[in-house]
Formats: structure tokens, sequence, C-alpha cells
């Protein structure tokens, strides 16, 4: 089981009430969902590997370079020009703007999974979705579940060499969906057989406002999705496009395509996740039985009235 860490504690921290304090009075309400969260997984989906997957980089220098408008929107005192500083991201892994209260939840946190005995993985200068991708990719002895409430991890669902399913919490975790290819082809329209793949391609035609991402003016996810379907790779549909004779492109559709050829050339690192990331795990990923470090937990729980989170947690490991 991959964590998209992030993902998870910004979701805990919006669905657990901030009035969740340590007994000094900080919030805790992010680690403890998070705990929860984890907590309920392994339960239900008896892992017996786990990864909490790290943003060490929110915001790639590949990725600014090919299109300077990726998550230019998130950076501090600029607008999508792309121009200013970033906020500082903590050796912790906290990404672009964090809340206030929620900021130094993050290394709390990572103290309880190391205290727990739960690896974490990050590789420098990538997100955490490329060491989601990567782990994901080179996996050749177990079945994967990516936990994640971003949609482009949708692109790493396959059935071999090793299945890989996207247990999707964009709803949250009460509404989760378990998404395979079969899955994913059916809510996007894309071939089942490359459905992962054909899911980034469709991203890239589409577009996607929230990462900056402008697609192609004019195309549509159902456009898209007729266009992924139509073509084996996005090489393919790359020279598709400079065919005049490829029959599978309408001339409206060539000609808005054409006119964003400089987009499509730089897009594809842009949205793909990472298959090669220098990932570095903290420890072997094996999930524990009992606590790794139980009076460091202990210890924990009572600084930071984490108790019957952290009681959840062992209780879901003992099982």
């Amino acid at each position: 089981m991959l964590l998209d860490a992030a993902s998870l504690y910004f979701r805990a921290y919006y669905g657990v009430p901030e009035s969740v304090t340590a007994p000094d009075g900080t919030p805790v309400n992010a680690v403890r969902g998070f705990c929860d969260m984890v907590a309920r997984l392994v339960t239900e989906q008896h892992p017996t590997r786990l990864v909490a997957c790290l943003d060490l980089d929110w915001r790639p220098a590949f990725r600014v370079e090919a299109l300077p408008s990726y998550k230019a929107h998130r950076v501090v005192g600029t607008d999508s020009g792309g121009s200013g500083s970033a906020l500082a991201v903590a050796p912790a892994g906290i990404p672009e703007e964090v809340p206030d209260t929620l900021a130094p939840q993050v290394p709390v946190l990572l103290e309880v999974l190391d205290a727990v005995g739960i690896a974490t993985g990050g590789a420098e200068g990538y997100e955490a979705d490329d060491v989601i991708g990567t782990l994901a990719a080179t996996e050749r002895a177990d079945t994967v579940q990516v936990v994640s409430g971003d949609r482009d991890l949708m692109q790493v669902v396959r059935d071999s060499p090793t299945p890989v399913r996207l247990i999707y919490v964009g709803r949250g975790l009460a509404k989760a969906e378990t998404l395979g290819p079969v899955e994913v082809a059916e809510k996007y329209g894309v071939p089942v057989s490359r459905a992962g793949e054909a899911y980034a391609e469709l991203a890239m035609l589409r577009g996607d406002p929230s990462d900056g991402l402008p697609g192609v003016p004019g195309v549509g996810a159902k456009t898209a999705a007729t266009l992924v379907s139509r073509f084996d790779s996005w090489a393919d549909l790359q020279a598709g496009v400079l065919d005049r004779t490829d029959s599978r492109l309408s001339a409206p559709v060539r000609t808005k395509l054409a006119a964003a050829a400089g987009y499509l050339a730089v897009v594809e690192p842009v949205v793909r996740v990472a298959q090669d990331a220098p990932v570095r795990l903290d420890h072997a990923d094996a999930l524990p039985a009992e606590p790794a470090d139980p009076d460091r937990l202990a210890a924990l729980a009572q600084r930071w009235g984490l108790g019957t989170s952290v009681d959840r947690l062992v209780a879901a490991l003992r099982r």
C-alpha cells in the first residue's frame, strides 16, 4: 500500500475539527485524522507492506522548465506568469501553501509514523506522485494499492506484471472507490488495454486548471477521450497531427491540436508521473505487527493527546 501522504493529511486537516488539540492547545486534528485513516485502511485492506510517500518538491524544476505555468498560481506573490517566490518546503515534506495550523503537525505525524514503524519514502526534486509512480512501476512481487484523492494517479493503474489499483478518496475514505483499468476506462471512456497511460494523455489534452495545465483550447474531456481511443500512444497522436492524410483526426480537431503544438510538445513529462525517481525509504516497508518503538510512541501520544487514534492504529497492526 502506497499512501499519498499530503493528500491524506490535508483531507484529515479539513475533515477533523481544529478544536481537536493537544493538552497544550496545539491543534492535532490532521495527525489524529491521518492515524485514523491509516488504521481503517490497514484493518480493511490488510496490506503487508506500506509506505507513506512524501512531496520533497511540490513544484519540480523539470516540470516548471517544461511548462512555466505548472502550479504557478500556487506561488506566493505572483499570478499565473510564474514569477515570485514559492513558500518554503520543510525537510519534513510539507508542500506549498500549508495552513498555519497544519504545518507544525506534519513533523509530529512523521515522528508518530517512525515510532510505529511505518516507512516513509521520498525523492529529492520530485513529488509524491513520482514516488508512488516509481514504486508501483518497479513492483514485481505484490499487488499494489495506491491511496490518494488525486485523480492524476489514475494513470498508474494496471493489471500486469503485478496489479496496481487506486483507492480513490476524492469524496472521503467512507466513499472510497477502488479503480483499476476497467473502472478508469468506464469512467473516462479511454481504452481498457492501456487505461492508465491513456488517462494521462486525456489529462494532457483536457488540461487541469488546478495544476496550471492549459490543455488544448476547444478540446474537452469527451473529445480528448475519443482522441486517445483512436491512437495507440501519445507519439502516435502527435504524428497524426502532422500527417494531414490521417483520417483519425477531423480537420477542425487537427487545427486545434496544431495550434497547440508548442504545448503538446512539452506537456508529457509534466503530466506523466516519473517511473524512475531516485526514491529512498527511511527503512524497510514491511508493516510491523507491533510498534517499532512503543515507549516513544506512548510518549508522543501523551504529549500530543493522540491516545485513541494511536490506540486504533496499534490495534490495526495487531489484527
